[in-house]
């Protein structure tokens, strides 16, 4: 269904810190992502992942579209911006976990556009 929540990726200044950290705090699993950088998270209620390299990052929340380029372009249309995720179109990760956008609202708060891999 669009417009529900269908990812949450958390961004740490270093991955297996966070993963340690989540995983006693809340129970969940992980499983190495593509690449080698993060990974996968079990245990949220939604697919869900963390990466490193990212100092200061805060969880970020991804909505369901079905046409990405369709919903991208009604957020731009709407007021607010839309960046690409450098390297996310990577063939293995787009089949694992589909495909995402980065975006602000008109006011500059930011939030996600997820499709989902198509199975």
């Amino acid at each position: 269904m669009t417009g529900e929540v269908s990812f949450i990726e958390f961004g740490a200044r270093d991955a297996m810190t966070a993963r340690t950290f989540y995983g006693k705090l809340f129970g969940w699993s992980f499983e190495p992502g593509p690449g080698g950088d993060g990974y996968a998270i079990d245990g949220v209620g939604v697919p869900a992942g963390v990466h490193g390299g990212d100092e200061g990052a805060a969880p970020l929340v991804f909505f369901r579209v079905d046409d990405l380029d369709a919903a991208a372009a009604a957020v731009t249309r709407l007021g607010g911006t839309v960046d690409e995720i450098p390297g996310a179109a990577d063939e293995a990760s787009v089949a694992i976990y589909g495909e995402f956008r980065m975006c602000r609202d008109d006011q500059g708060s930011p939030f996600g556009l997820h499709r989902p891999p198509r199975h």
